[in-house]
């Protein structure tokens, strides 16, 4: 990719580009494309011109490019949300964001190698999420709302037994099970 950039005319190469390289399920290129040329410090794309050509030439998994004309290869907050955003917008779409690279004419930054990627997968920004997974979500946070809901009327029914009430006006206060009174 270096490569390519310093084709450019030294003009030219003081612009952002961003280009996509789709791969097929070997890793063998498929197409390198420019998708956009921006100024010296960013370059506006959106999802559909990212997988335009990815869809067209049935690309699997895909490698995003760009550059910063000032030889300054670290990610900003906007790389690596771009880069959340995209990873989101392939995996829908059934083409896998495998690496972001950042180069400059003498160095770059794999995503990969720095663990952004595995990062970014974890993130949950941007994701769609299913009914099932939803419903799943759901009920994780309802056992947990009654996890703690127990433990805090658990707390009340110690507070009440060292008050010295009974086990029944405890019951009906709380709501907890007899069985679970007599244990404490």
């Amino acid at each position: 990719m270096q490569q390519i950039l310093l084709r450019e005319n030294k003009i030219r190469r003081n612009q952002e580009h961003f280009w996509v390289v789709g791969l097929d399920t070997h890793n063998k290129i498929l197409f390198i494309e420019l998708i956009s040329l921006g100024a010296v410090n960013s370059v506006q794309v959106k999802p559909r011109e990212i997988f335009r050509m990815a869809i067209y030439k049935m690309a699997v998994k895909m490698v995003l490019v760009h550059n910063h004309p000032s030889d300054e290869v670290d990610p900003s907050k906007n790389d690596e949300d771009l880069t959340d955003k995209l990873m989101k917008s392939g995996d829908m779409l059934g083409v896998e964001v495998i690496e972001h690279l950042i180069i400059s004419e003498k160095k770059y930054f794999s995503f990969v190698d720095e663990g952004i990627i595995d990062k970014l997968k974890k993130s949950g920004k941007y994701e769609l999420i299913d009914a099932k997974k939803d419903e799943l979500r759901n009920w994780k946070i309802e056992m947990e709302k009654e996890r703690a809901l127990k433990s805090n009327n658990i707390e009340i029914a110690k507070k009440l037994k060292e008050l010295g009430h009974d086990n029944e006006t405890i019951k009906k206060v709380t709501g907890l099970k007899m069985w679970d009174i007599k244990k404490l």
